[in-house]
């Protein structure tokens, strides 16, 4: 991984640790420094977490149908499953 990432390879790889080691999402927001945050427009249901300067590290969550709340936003509680999908500077 460092090859692919560069500097940002350790970053990266505490992020997986980091989303490996939360039970549900919501957990993430105990890791303030991940700012793990939900995505609009054209990456709407996708969500993100910090990696280095602008890059995030990119991900879904791995559920059919989606863990829904009453005002159909995510549940954070309810999501125990994700996908990574890449690491990007997406600003």
């Amino acid at each position: 991984m460092t090859k692919a990432f560069g500097a940002r390879a350790q970053k990266v790889n505490q992020r997986m640790k980091d989303l490996r080691a939360v039970v549900t999402l919501e957990d993430m927001q105990t890791i303030p420094a991940a700012r793990c945050h939900e995505l609009k427009g054209d990456r709407n249901g996708q969500l993100a977490v910090n990696v280095s300067g602008n890059y995030r590290l990119v991900f879904m969550p791995d559920h059919d149908p989606l863990p829904l709340k009453e005002d159909t936003g995510l549940n954070w509680k309810l999501v125990t499953d994700i996908v990574v999908i890449e690491v990007e500077d997406y600003h």
